[in-house]
């Protein structure tokens, strides 16, 4: 993963990461096509969660991206999935696993932008 992230992720820019203590605790890459934005990975240390810092994270793709904003989370992650379905993502669709490189059945949630 951490080859990955060096060779793919940051050099195709939008990977925002969290610093604590001069540490990296956490990273967000993103990306958008003509229909929605992405949250292509969100990912914070274990020890770091429930601090704030995924939510930081979250609001800045709101700021970056148009709506609505997707994401793919296995669906065995409760932890993802609530902390996503709390903050106002809803499950369109649910996939069986083939579409990922982990095999491993996923869930799309799509985040929509409230009109005034």
């Amino acid at each position: 993963m951490r080859e990955r992230i060096r060779r793919t992720l940051i050099p195709a820019g939008r990977t925002s990461v969290a610093v604590a203590n001069d540490l990296i605790v956490g990273l967000m890459a993103i990306s958008q096509d003509d229909r929605s934005g992405w949250i292509d990975h969100l990912y914070l240390l274990p020890g770091w969660i429930g601090r704030g810092i995924g939510t930081l994270l979250l609001d800045r793709a709101r700021r970056e991206l148009p709506s609505p904003i997707r994401l793919y989370t296995f669906q065995c992650n409760q932890d993802a999935r609530h902390f996503y379905e709390r903050r106002g993502f809803t499950a369109i669709a649910s996939g069986d696993g083939s579409g990922n490189e982990e095999k491993c059945p996923d869930i799309l949630y799509e985040w929509r932008e409230e009109m005034p």
